[in-house]
């Protein structure tokens, strides 16, 4: 069941706060991907693991889609499950704006006029695994085109967050199981 809409907002404007306000330390520079090809980018990435922010919190099936629209803002749907599988379905809209010639810095708006920092600091070649960073290293995101990964893949992902500052001790993965109970078989599916 999804949240009422006053509700919703307030959860929008606490997670910009969260990540507008997530500390006051200087950080040095996180490091961005050469560039992004944001036509291969969009599309559905499932959360494989994260350093959470609160409403991500006991999240499960977490799906992150991106579409790209002619003014070249990104709209995203940030889809879960909280609490299990079965869990009330969260979904969370905000608007991603590309801020640099590489398409590798987005702003992405929870709520107007605040843009959070999202940094691509990992993508391999084929497009199937990426990582979402800040420069606070306050939160993170690992994704992949499928709910699940190499292992070898995910250590070698961890060892790069490890060495550009990250806690990895913080890390925590994401459950993914599908198809879903409500025979949900796949992100796209379930985004409908």
């Amino acid at each position: 069941m999804y949240r009422t809409l006053p509700c919703r907002l307030l959860a929008g404007a606490l997670l910009a706060a969260s990540l507008l306000l997530g500390g006051c330390q200087s950080h040095p520079p996180m490091p961005t991907v050469d560039y992004v090809d944001l036509d291969r980018y969009m599309g559905d990435w499932y959360v494989i693991a994260n350093i959470p922010t609160f409403v991500e919190r006991d999240a499960h099936n977490a799906v992150e889609t991106y579409s790209l629209n002619d003014d070249g803002t990104i709209d995203t749907i940030f889809r879960f499950r909280r609490g299990g599988f079965d869990g009330d379905v969260r979904r969370y809209n905000p608007r991603g704006f590309v801020r640099s010639d590489d398409n590798a810095e987005w702003g992405m708006r929870f709520v107007w006029p605040f843009k959070a920092e999202f940094l691509v600091i990992w993508l391999d070649d084929d497009y199937q695994h990426t990582v979402i960073g800040r420069t606070r290293r306050d939160y993170v995101w690992i994704m992949a085109r499928e709910p699940e990964i190499p292992e070898e893949t995910y250590d070698e992902i961890v060892a790069f967050l490890e060495d550009v500052g990250y806690d990895i001790e913080a890390l925590q993965r994401v459950p993914q199981r599908w198809p879903e109970p409500d025979g949900t078989g796949n992100a796209a599916e379930a985004r409908d």
